[in-house]
């Protein structure tokens, strides 16, 4: 009953959150120079023709009527149709966001399968070889910027080995997989870096303290310290980088679609600010700004589970 209490709080406490974001979102792109009717007609269409286009866009009202309308839809579920591409705003994002759920649960996946262990072996080995190894790559990781780290990869894997597609997204589960490989590797770069210096530091921290010393004295084995006592407590920090990563990833996703010309929502934004699609614009930025506060929320109720002592009140 008390976590159900605590979701609702927090659902109610989206909603002046999101009337914020839209306000910023309706706001700031229309502060970008230029007339979007004139960028979809060209430069040299007759002035009638501008003319028409912005009262069919409604540019033609004041911006606080267009603000109104706007977020009359918004309470029908109504995200509009795209200026550019005619379509509902709506069904764009759900074709698109497949791809980048998908780019983002494989970097989420491969920065723990890499970034867990890694950090985990540099915090309890006692080679100092090793430690300062491991350091050392997740220092180097952490300062290669992502989109030179994926040209680099794309030409020695995709081009001059051939093991994956230097592009696009494929026709088949399997192919969308093997498209997704590469850029969720990027992606996951960065995000491993930051989890192997947050485990290792925990993880030595762990070690000096006093019921890790008591459990080995009363004779526990080494896989009940490790995962009782260390990776248990180790999780509640590694959940609040994985949190923040993934929310950084929904962002980060707009280079790495661009590199890898992937169909999705990153690539679709840049598409629709070059294009001045201000409808496009609103609606997908307004669907990223809601994802990232459901996944705060989401993490929030699994601290309650990873650790007892973390109450929802």
């Amino acid at each position: 009953m008390k976590q159900l209490r605590y979701i609702l709080i927090r659902i109610m406490q989206m909603i002046p959150v999101m009337f914020v974001v839209t306000v910023i979102i309706f706001w700031g792109i229309r502060l970008i120079p230029g007339n979007p009717a004139e960028t979809i007609l060209g430069e040299k269409a007759p002035a009638s023709a501008i003319r028409d286009m912005e009262i069919r866009m409604g540019l033609d009202k004041p911006v606080w009527i267009q603000y109104l309308i706007y977020m009359k839809r918004l309470f029908h579920l109504d995200l509009g149709i795209s200026i550019r591409l005619k379509d509902s705003v709506s069904h764009l994002i759900a074709q698109r966001m497949r791809v980048t759920i998908l780019y983002t649960l494989l970097c989420t996946l491969f920065t723990l399968l890499i970034g867990t262990p890694l950090g985990y072996i540099a915090g309890t080995t006692r080679h100092r070889g090793v430690d300062k190894t491991i350091s050392s790559v997740s220092l180097v990781i952490l300062s290669l910027p992502e989109f030179w780290f994926g040209i680099l990869l794309l030409l020695l894997f995709g081009l001059r080995l051939h093991w994956v597609p230097i592009g696009g997204w494929g026709e088949t589960v399997a192919d969308h997989i093997r498209c997704m490989i590469l850029p969720a590797f990027t992606g996951a770069i960065g995000s491993v870096g930051i989890l192997i210096r947050n485990i290792q530091s925990a993880v030595k921290k762990l070690l000096e303290k006093d019921y890790v010393n008591f459990a080995r004295s009363k004779g526990a084995s080494p896989g009940i310290i490790r995962n009782r006592y260390i990776l248990k407590n180790v999780m509640v920090s590694t959940m609040t980088i994985v949190a923040m990563r993934i929310t950084s990833l929904l962002g980060g996703s707009v280079v790495i679609e661009f590199v890898y010309s992937l169909p999705g929502m990153g690539k679709m934004l840049v598409d629709a600010i070059d294009g001045r699609d201000y409808v496009l614009v609103q609606g997908t930025v307004l669907v990223y700004a809601l994802v990232v506060m459901v996944i705060t929320l989401v993490t929030d109720i699994v601290y309650s589970y990873i650790d007892p002592r973390i109450s929802m009140n």
